[in-house]
């Protein structure tokens, strides 16, 4: 039975979906005016995660995944740039699919974009016009009313008279109370904008996900989800005014990720403290970042630091070395590991628990390595069992030799895999010739690159440190 943390009743619930065998989720993906960075990357993995789970349940899910492709820092990044706000947000879209792809990310069924759902929007809006939940601005904003819809906190759990009475209400301000919020702003000179009813303009950005999420999966679907930060106002602003359009309720399950945190600071573009997944990966192979966001439980916060990358390849390579060990023994009887795979399962219906399921790998990883060094015809399928768990978290996808050799010098620096194997020749013809003095010389050389040697009957094999 999958049980998952449901942010809307601050508990932990079983899943029942909607129509029985089908789930229908939403995720508010990327605003593309940059590159993303590795709080980004742990949405899109986390997500990922939830995905295969329940696919690996037998459900039929639907995965929607947004694109903000429309907004004031995507204006203000392509006006910066000199560029036009399409050819912006093309290049960041494509940039921000070659790093989900790197990452090992499904695709999203439905990956919708805010500029080509200008005709949802409107209409979404419209109707909270004619319901009474929606006015128009002395500035020709069109604003959600918040006073209208009495469950506005529900999700945050805050009260709109804290609320209120902590807000700064600005000068000249065209709202009629400072909680409401945009939900059509009018065009600025130079800025792009579409025809309305109201006034030439653009969405804002809340009333975007309502009508991405509704057109593509129904007025009430199973889960949403998304990063803490998105929790208030945007989730909170989603849920009012999707309630107010349809009559209807709008998502059973929210799902939230915790931050990505840098010496106890949230990771953000706004305070400068962030690393890119490009910049990452010029360190680190994709699947040790993968491993990195799946080491910690989706809802905890996620500290960032070297040390904790260099765990992460370090925990991989047991792993990989465990199969690359069982595979050159030839061995390939299949064995019962129903313990094994009841026990991944159990953590992973636990709300997703990947360092649990992690912690299975690693007892199959033991399993194994007895099993190989005592001759048991059971290695074969423990290696099976570990590969088969390991691709349910999207890990252990490549040959354990091209991982444990690495990319070459972690994203194009350092030798590459002839140097290597060069100096390899020389350091045997070395040994062959009892100069050891050269052949010492020579592994030293390669310690100092990074490469670590093993030696043994059938030759010497490397990895990169």
């Amino acid at each position: 039975m999958l049980k998952v943390y449901n942010s809307l009743t601050r508990k932990k619930q079983e899943f029942i979906p909607i129509e029985p065998g089908k789930v229908r989720m939403y995720v508010c993906g990327m605003t593309v005016y940059d590159f993303c960075h590795l709080g980004h990357a742990r949405v899109l993995v986390v997500f990922d995660i939830i995905v295969r789970h329940l696919r690996s349940l037998g459900y039929e899910v639907t995965y929607v995944r947004n694109i903000t492709d429309i907004d004031d820092k995507i204006i203000a990044r392509a006006r910066e740039n000199g560029e036009s706000i399409n050819a912006l947000t093309e290049r960041f879209i494509a940039a921000m699919h070659e790093d989900a792809d790197a990452l090992g990310v499904l695709r999203p069924d439905f990956e919708p974009r805010a500029t080509e759902s200008i005709d949802n929007i409107l209409k979404m809006i419209q109707r909270l016009m004619d319901k009474g939940f929606a006015y128009q601005g002395s500035n020709g904003d069109i604003f959600y009313s918040v006073s209208q819809f009495p469950d506005y906190g529900r999700l945050s759990g805050k009260r709109v008279e804290d609320l209120r009475s902590g807000a700064r209400v600005e000068v000249n301000d065209a709202k009629r109370d400072p909680l409401d919020f945009v939900l059509w702003k009018a065009a600025r000179p130079g800025e792009t904008s579409w025809p309305s009813a109201w006034c030439e303009g653009r969405p804002g950005w809340h009333i975007e996900c309502s009508a991405m999420s509704t057109d593509c999966l129904g007025v009430h679907f199973d889960i949403h989800g998304g990063g803490l930060d998105l929790q208030f106002p945007h989730h909170e602003n989603e849920i009012a005014q999707s309630e107010a359009a349809t009559g209807e309720p709008f998502v059973n399950y929210w799902i939230h990720n915790g931050f990505v945190e840098v010496n106890e600071e949230k990771m953000s573009k706004s305070l400068g403290n962030f690393f890119t997944v490009r910049e990452i990966l010029k360190q680190y192979q994709p699947e040790e970042i993968r491993y990195f966001i799946l080491s910690s439980h989706y809802g905890s916060p996620l500290n960032y630091s070297d040390d904790n990358l260099k765990q992460a390849r370090s925990a991989l390579q047991r792993l990989y070395t465990a199969l690359r060990e069982s595979k050159e023994t030839g061995a390939d009887t299949v064995h019962d590991n129903d313990a094994y795979m009841q026990r991944f399962q159990d953590a992973m219906n636990d709300d997703f628990n990947t360092p649990e399921a992690l912690a299975v790998l690693f007892e199959l990883t033991r399993a194994l390595n007895r099993a190989r060094e005592q001759g048991d015809p059971a290695a074969g399928g423990l290696a099976a069992t570990l590969e088969a768990l390991g691709g349910r978290l999207g890990l252990l996808q490549a040959e354990p030799e091209t991982y444990l050799r690495g990319q070459a010098g972690a994203g194009g620096q350092g030798p590459t895999d002839q140097e290597i194997d060069a100096l390899l020749i020389q350091r045997r013809a070395a040994r062959d010739a009892r100069n050891w003095a050269e052949a010492d010389r020579i592994r030293a050389l390669l310690i100092d690159m990074g490469i670590e040697l093993e030696d043994g009957a059938e030759g010497t094999r490397w990895r990169r440190a």
